[in-house]
């Protein structure tokens, strides 16, 4: 889970954005009886930049020397719903509330006013916060009731649709795998990492003991339990603290000895759990096949 500081630091980072009340702000565009100042530009630029880095991590940069092209025209929209907002009486009193609310549960705080405490540690104007808050609500709001309400989509244009896009659709097939390693020898103690079993002659009877609590952990799966959650408490791997999780392949990345599954999500797991019984690995420990999630 993300500390705090650091989850409030994404969810301000669209009004970090620090400003004089004595510097007189250039107007660089106005829509009927709003305006748009360069700080408003500005303020657009790094909200922008924030969600590319956030939904695009590893391609933000190309992606934003499309995207700002379209900061002013996106500002521009945006005054022209608030404007019908106002015309509509849709004011995002109650969602703003209700919002804020949801955010101080996540981040398990007492208060609205812990909340606004948070945000000052940011350096963030929690007026400014909201005023993001219900500029995203009106809008979201005017677009629904204006535009959603009068559209009908059959199934026959969503058919179309993807018929004529489909190959803008089209990705690589990609399977995430996750892993329970069960060591077969008992474990060093002071030692950081799970996976450093002790460097001695192999204990039948632990072997055993290890053997029976990978088919149990099996037999656990097989009836419906997380996988994350068993991984957690019970792998002596590596990769123990995150559930196990061992990243997405995508198809001829796997070993040959894997086979790649079938499409549907259901049969994904009951083929990893029909051919997933324990064994003893070449590394000394008892193994299942990873989990498809």
């Amino acid at each position: 889970m993300l500390r705090k500081s650091s989850l409030v630091a994404v969810l301000f980072a669209l009004v970090a954005f620090a400003h004089a009340d004595n510097i007189v702000d250039e107007i660089i565009a106005r829509v009927n009886d709003w305006i748009i100042t360069r700080a408003d530009l500005q303020r657009g630029t790094q909200a922008t930049q924030e969600e590319l880095r956030q939904r695009f991590p590893g391609e933000w940069q190309a992606r934003w020397s499309e995207a700002q092209k379209n900061v002013l025209r996106d500002l521009i929209d945006q005054k022209l719903l608030l404007e019908k907002g106002k015309q509509l009486g849709i004011t995002g009193d109650t969602e703003v509330i209700k919002r804020l609310n949801e955010l101080r549960q996540q981040m398990s705080l007492a208060s609205i006013d812990d909340l606004e405490k948070e945000a000052a540690k940011q350096g963030v104007s929690f007026e400014d916060f909201k005023d993001q808050i219900r500029t995203n609500v009106i809008t979201q709001q005017v677009i629904g009731r204006e535009v959603g309400g009068r559209l009908h989509i059959t199934n026959e244009d969503v058919q179309n649709f993807y018929s004529q896009h489909q190959k803008d659709m089209a990705a690589p097939e990609t399977i995430q795998l996750r892993e329970i390693l069960v060591s077969t020898q008992p474990l060093q103690k002071n030692v950081p990492d799970k996976d450093k079993a002790a460097t001695q002659p192999e204990d039948q009877t632990h072997v055993k003991e290890a053997e029976a609590k990978a088919n149990q952990l099996l037999d656990q799966l097989r009836k419906g339990a997380n996988f994350e959650d068993l991984a957690k408490k019970n792998s002596d791997g590596p990769t123990a603290a995150q559930g196990g999780d061992l990243g997405e392949f995508k198809r001829g990345e796997l070993p040959s000895s894997r086979s790649w599954p079938t499409n549907s999500p259901a049969s994904l797991r009951s083929k990893t759990l029909a051919t997933g019984s324990a064994r003893l690995s070449t590394c000394k420990n008892w193994s299942r096949q990873p989990a498809l999630t």
